[in-house]
C-alpha cells in the first residue's frame, strides 16, 4: 500500500466493521518507531498508525519541518514546511480512511513535541477530519493554523494536553498558553503537568490512556 506517508500499523485486536484510529505523530529528529513503541499498551479497539515525517534529518531521524538557527543562536521554525506538513497529514488521514476499515468520525491525533504542534494545527484547520488530540510536550503555533479557522466547526474537538514542568526543550510556559486559548474558544480541554523533562512519564501515559477510554 503506497500512501503519502510511510507508516507502521497495529491492527485492532477487537475488530468491528469500522474501528477508531489513533494516528501517532513523532517529534523532531525522531521517526515512526518512537511513539509506536507503546502501541501494544493502547486500547485494543483502535487502529494505531504511526507516521514518518516527510523531511529526512540525518543520520536516522525525520522532521515535520526544519528548525533553523541564526548567528545569534535564535531558533525559528520553517512555517511554510510546517503548513505543507499540516496539509499532508490531513490528506493522509483521508487515505487511511479509504484504505483501512477506519471510522472517519473517530480519529484521534497523538503528537509528541513537533508532532503535537502539527496535531494542533491539523485539528483546528481540518476539524471535520479529527475529533480528539493528545498533545504531549508541545505548544500551539497559530502561525501554521489555517486563517479564519474559528469559522470552522471546531466545537466538537477535545484535547488532552500534558507537559513536563522541567522540560528543557519546550518551556512549560509555552505549553500553558494552549489550554487557556482553547478553553476561550469553548473547547473541551484537560491539562496536566508532570515533574519530568521532555518526555512522557508513566503516569502521563496512564492518564491519557484513561482519557481515551
Amino acid at each position: 500500500m503506497n500512501l503519502s506517508l510511510y507508516h507502521l500499523v497495529r491492527e485492532p485486536k477487537l475488530k468491528k466493521e469500522k474501528n477508531p484510529l489513533l494516528l501517532l505523530l513523532h517529534g523532531y529528529g525522531s521517526n515512526e518507531e518512537d511513539l509506536f513503541s507503546f502501541a501494544q499498551e493502547l486500547p485494543e479497539d483502535y487502529f494505531v498508525i504511526s507516521a514518518r515525517a516527510p523531511y529526512p534529518l540525518p543520520p536516522y531521524g525525520n522532521a515535520w519541518y526544519a528548525i533553523h538557527f541564526d548567528t545569534d543562536e535564535n531558533k525559528f521554525s520553517d512555517n511554510d514546511e510546517a503548513r505543507a506538513s499540516r496539509d499532508l497529514i490531513a490528506a493522509f488521514i483521508d487515505e487511511l480512511v479509504e484504505n483501512y476499515p477506519i471510522d472517519a468520525n473517530n480519529v484521534t491525533l497523538v503528537g509528541f513535541s513537533q508532532g503535537t504542534i502539527l496535531s494542533y494545527s491539523v485539528a483546528l484547520s481540518y476539524p471535520e477530519k479529527v475529533q480528539r488530540v493528545v498533545a504531549l510536550s508541545g505548544y500551539l503555533n497559530l502561525d501554521i493554523v489555517k486563517e479564519n479557522f474559528q469559522n470552522n466547526n471546531i466545537g466538537k474537538l477535545k484535547f488532552f494536553i500534558s507537559h513536563g514542568t522541567a522540560d528543557q526543550v519546550i518551556p512549560v510556559d509555552w505549553a500553558r498558553k494552549a489550554p487557556e486559548y482553547l478553553k476561550d474558544l469553548g473547547l473541551d480541554v484537560v491539562y496536566k503537568e508532570y515533574p519530568v523533562g521532555h518526555g512522557v512519564a508513566p503516569q502521563n501515559f496512564f492518564d491519557f490512556k484513561n482519557w481515551l477510554e
